[in-house]
C-alpha cells in the first residue's frame, strides 16, 4: 500500500514595505516646514538672557550714553530706514565713522539695533553690514513687540 503525501508549497515570508513609512515621513516633514515660523526672531537667540542667581558685574557707561544701555551703542533704525544714534540722525558712512571712533577706545563695546516696526529688512541688513566692516564684535538686534 502506498500513501499519498501532499506537499505544501512553502509559504514566502511576507516582506515589511517601506514606502508607507517613508510616504508618512515625508508629509510629516512637509507639515513641520510648513507651519514653522522662520520670521519670528525669537528663534535666534540674539540676547543671552543673565542668570538671576549670579551678580552682574558694575555697568559702565561712557559719557553720552543712555542709561540703562550699560556702555552699548543703541542705534535705531526708522521706518524710511535712516539711522539714528542718540537722537542724531547718520548716513550709513557717518554711522561707520562714529563707530570706528567708539571702537578705537573701547573695542568691546556693544552695539544694540533697534529697528522700528516699519523698517524694511534690507536696511537692517545694511545698518549690520556697516557695523560688521566697522569692526563691531558685540551686536545685538531687539525687536520690541506690542503688549496686548
Amino acid at each position: 500500500m502506498s500513501t499519498v503525501r501532499i506537499r505544501r508549497p512553502a509559504s514566502a515570508r511576507s516582506l515589511i514595505s517601506l514606502v508607507s513609512m517613508i510616504d508618512v515621513m515625508m508629509i510629516l516633514l512637509f507639515f513641520f516646514m510648513v507651519t514653522s515660523t522662520y520670521l519670528d526672531l525669537d528663534m535666534v537667540p540674539a540676547v543671552q538672557q543673565a542668570d538671576e542667581t549670579t551678580e552682574a558685574p558694575p555697568p559702565t557707561t561712557a559719557p553720552g550714553t543712555p542709561p540703562g544701555t550699560d556702555g552699548a551703542i543703541l542705534v535705531r533704525i526708522g521706518a524710511d530706514g535712516g539711522t539714528v544714534v542718540g537722537g542724531t540722525p547718520l548716513t550709513l558712512d557717518a554711522l561707520s565713522d562714529m563707530i570706528r571712533a567708539r571702537l578705537s577706545d573701547a573695542p568691546l563695546t556693544p552695539v544694540v539695533l533697534l529697528p522700528s516696526g516699519g523698517a524694511d529688512m534690507q536696511a537692517l541688513i545694511s545698518v549690520m553690514d556697516r557695523l560688521t566692516l566697522a569692526g563691531v564684535q558685540r551686536l545685538r538686534v531687539i525687536r520690541l513687540e506690542a503688549q496686548p
